[in-house]
């Protein structure tokens, strides 16, 4: 079945700009995130679908490919060059994609605008180690946040009284004003001044949190990291944002990965990539040879005759994939190495050598 087109996807013409690309996928992505569809997998799908054409079409570079070669044109990326066989956007590639430009903008990273009852998400950041990702790790966060207030137990009110419903909205956290013009009469709905749309107000204000039922504090809070994770990958834990004025529900915290590189290896996905210096006779003669892992090290097969910057394979070495499935590679670049100065014994080796290839000595 053919991939379907990334403009319908999106719903915009060819000709559409990237603010109206911009807006068409923002609609999209409120709609059908994960967060928001928890064990929906259609709309998994169709937020991955969505997120996929934005990240083409909101890029010129992968714009003009697409456009004259289509999703053909899509399939050369890294992994073509031998790193897995093949470009395939999936769901962790969607979310990691979403966080990175619109986290802060759908409120699904501490920024965004919350009910009045509910206490603020926030957003973090965490280091981890390449390492670390092959089995996974916990690590221990302490962040400040809002907390209920002790003197109060969260309620506002002084001794512990609880809020009463605000006589100005009878509760609902919001007032309408009529208002008359020439072209008619118009009802404006805003947030209640005198509760500020939390439908409840305090009769005597907590003296030690004015009211507000929460103070500044510090907690700590244990995450566990899934092996694979890459850097903007996230982790979504419910309730342990701030806390909320008054007693309501508390917001959430985002932890957002940042994973550590490692001197001697670069990754592409599951996939690693590291060198080999090999020598000139190494190189002709092929051989075993020991390479560094992230596991320690591992024997390599040197084919006799390899070339400068072959890709050599160590199938089972690279990381896990985030959701499950086998290990990728570690890809070893062949590094043939010429020495710089010879002894008598190796020039002599060397000059013989180039008598037998034909050649003249310089």
């Amino acid at each position: 079945m053919d991939p379907r087109d990334f403009y319908e996807i999106l719903g915009v013409t060819r000709t559409a700009e990237s603010g109206e690309i911009k807006k068409a996928y923002r609609v999209l992505a409120l709609k059908y995130h994960p967060d928001r569809n928890p064990g929906d997998p259609a709309a998994e799908e169709k937020f991955k679908e969505a997120t996929e054409a934005y990240e083409v079409l909101s890029h010129q570079e992968k714009r003009g490919i697409y456009d004259r070669f289509g999703h053909a044109g899509l399939k050369g990326g890294p992994a073509a060059g031998g790193f897995g066989g093949g470009f395939e956007f999936d769901l962790h590639d969607a979310l990691r994609a979403f966080m990175r430009d619109f986290g802060d903008a759908f409120g699904m990273g501490g920024m965004g605008t919350r009910a009045a009852d509910r206490g603020s998400d926030l957003r973090v950041r965490l280091r981890v180690s390449l390492l670390d990702m092959l089995t996974g790790v916990e690590k221990t966060l302490k962040i400040r946040r809002q907390v209920p207030c002790q003197a109060c137990h969260g309620t506002g009110g002084e001794g512990g009284r609880a809020p009463e419903t605000c006589s100005l909205c009878q509760g609902s956290g919001q007032v309408r004003r009529v208002e008359r013009s020439f072209f008619g009469q118009f009802v404006n709905v805003g947030r209640c001044p005198q509760c500020g749309g939390r439908g409840r107000v305090v009769e005597e204000a907590c003296g030690a949190c004015r009211g507000a039922g929460t103070v500044r504090g510090e907690a700590t809070v244990g995450v566990q990291v899934p092996a694979g994770a890459d850097s903007g990958d996230y982790l979504s834990l419910h309730g342990e944002g701030d806390a909320a004025p008054q007693g309501g529900e508390p917001g959430d915290l985002q932890v957002v990965i940042e994973v550590e590189a490692l001197e001697g290896f670069e990754r592409h996905g599951r996939d690693l990539l590291t060198e080999a210096s090999l020598s000139p006779a190494r190189a002709a003669l092929g051989g075993k040879v020991t390479v560094p892992t992230l596991e320690g090290t591992a024997t390599l097969s040197v084919p006799a005759g390899v070339q400068h910057g072959t890709l050599l394979r160590l199938k089972g070495k690279g990381l896990p994939p985030l959701r499950g499935g086998s290990r990728g590679s570690q890809f070893v670049r062949a590094n043939v190495v010429v020495p710089r100065k010879l002894d008598k014994k190796r020039r002599k080796l060397y000059e013989e050598l180039l008598g037998l290839e034909g050649g003249e000595e310089a």
